[in-house]
C-alpha cells in the first residue's frame, strides 16, 4: 500500500495541470466569438454540445455504461443543470467580463453546501462556513462593479449567478449518483445526451442559422470550446487518480485564476478595487467550501474507490 501512495499522488497532477490549462484558457476566450465576430451564443452552446462527444467517447471506453433507472435519473439532473448552465454562461460573456464571471461561478460550492445543509440536514464546519460568508460578502462586492466602475446592475450579473446556481445544483447530484454507485463515465455520458438534448433549445432560441458570420468564428468557437469538452475529462481522470481533498480546491482555484490572468491581459482592463477584492474573497471561499466538503464527506472515499478507470 505504502509503494502505491507516492505514485498515486503524482499521478494526477499532469492532468490537473491540464485541466487548469484548458479551462483557464477556454475561459479567457470563450466569449471572444461573439465579442470579436458578433457569433451567436446560442451557436457558441450548439458546437460546444458536439465537441463534448469528443472526451465522452474516451471517457466510455471500456468502461461499463450503467444502465440501471437510478442512473438515467440522476445522470439528466446533473447533465441538464450543467448543459442549462452552460448555455446561460455564453450568454453572460456576451456582455459582462469574463475576469468577474468566473471568480462569481466559482462560488457554485455555496449552493452545493447549503443544499446538503436544508436537504441532508448535514452540519457545516467552521472551514466551511468561513468559505461560504467570504462568498456571499464576495456576490455583494461584485453586485456594486463591472470592473469598469460602473453600477454592475448589468444582464451578465444575474446570468452568472444563475449559472452558479445550476452548477451547485449539479455537483450536489453528480455527488449523490456516486453515493448510490453511478460510475463517472455514465455520468459523463448523460452530461453529453443533456448538452445534445438543449441543443434544439439553443437553435430556436438564435432563431435560424448565422449565415453571414465569418469562418473565424465558428473556427475560433470550436477551438474554444474543445478546450473546455477535454478539460472535463482531464477532471475526470484526475480525480480518479488522486485525492479528492487535493484535487477540487486546486482545480477549482486556479482555473479561474489563470482566466483572469489572461482576460485582463488580452483586453487590457482593470477590475476596480470592488473587483479585486470580490475577486478574492470568491476564489478563497469557493476553495475553503470545496477543500470542507471533500474532507469531510463521504464523496473522497467514494470517489477514490469508485473510477472511471481512465487507465484502460
Amino acid at each position: 500500500m505504502s509503494d502505491r501512495t507516492p505514485v498515486s499522488t503524482a499521478r494526477w497532477i499532469p492532468y490537473a495541470g491540464l485541466l487548469v490549462l484548458f479551462w483557464g484558457v477556454w475561459g479567457a476566450f470563450s466569449g471572444a466569438p461573439t465579442s470579436l465576430y458578433g457569433y451567436p451564443n446560442e451557436m457558441v452552446y450548439i458546437l460546444w454540445a458536439f465537441t463534448m462527444l469528443i472526451p465522452a467517447y474516451f471517457a466510455l471506453r471500456g468502461q461499463r455504461l450503467d444502465r440501471r433507472p437510478v442512473a438515467a435519473v440522476y445522470g439528466l439532473v446533473v447533465g441538464l443543470t450543467g448543459a442549462g448552465g452552460q448555455l446561460v454562461l455564453f450568454k453572460a460573456l456576451s456582455s459582462g467580463p469574463a475576469y468577474l464571471i468566473f471568480p462569481l461561478i466559482s462560488i457554485s460550492p455555496a449552493i452545493t453546501v447549503l443544499m446538503a445543509v436544508v436537504i441532508l440536514r448535514e452540519r457545516i464546519s467552521r472551514l466551511a462556513t468561513v468559505g461560504l460568508v467570504a462568498a456571499l460578502v464576495s456576490i455583494v462586492l461584485f453586485s456594486v462593479t463591472s470592473g469598469s466602475g460602473d453600477v454592475a446592475g448589468g444582464s451578465w450579473l444575474v446570468l452568472a449567478l444563475i449559472v452558479m446556481v445550476a452548477w451547485g445544483v449539479q455537483a450536489y447530484f453528480m455527488k449523490k449518483a456516486a453515493n448510490v454507485g453511478v460510475n463517472d463515465a455514465t455520468t459523463f455520458a448523460w452530461m453529453t445526451i443533456s448538452g445534445l438534448l438543449l441543443v434544439p433549445v439553443a437553435w430556436v432560441m438564435m432563431g435560424g442559422f448565422p449565415s453571414g458570420a465569418p469562418w473565424q468564428a465558428p473556427a475560433l468557437t470550436l477551438g474554444t470550446q474543445l478546450l473546455n469538452a477535454v478539460g472535463a475529462l482531464f477532471l475526470v481522470m484526475a480525480l480518479s487518480r488522486g485525492k479528492a481533498t487535493i484535487v477540487a480546491p486546486v482545480t477549482n482555484a486556479l482555473a479561474p485564476v489563470l482566466t483572469i490572468v489572461l482576460s485582463l491581459i488580452a483586453y487590457q482592463t482593470l477590475p476596480t478595487v470592488y473587483g479585486v477584492v470580490g475577486i478574492v474573497l470568491a476564489l478563497g471561499g469557493s476553495t475553503l467550501m470545496v477543500y470542507a466538503d471533500e474532507s469531510g464527506g463521504e464523496g473522497v472515499d467514494v470517489v477514490e474507490v469508485r473510477e472511471v478507470e481512465a487507465e484502460g
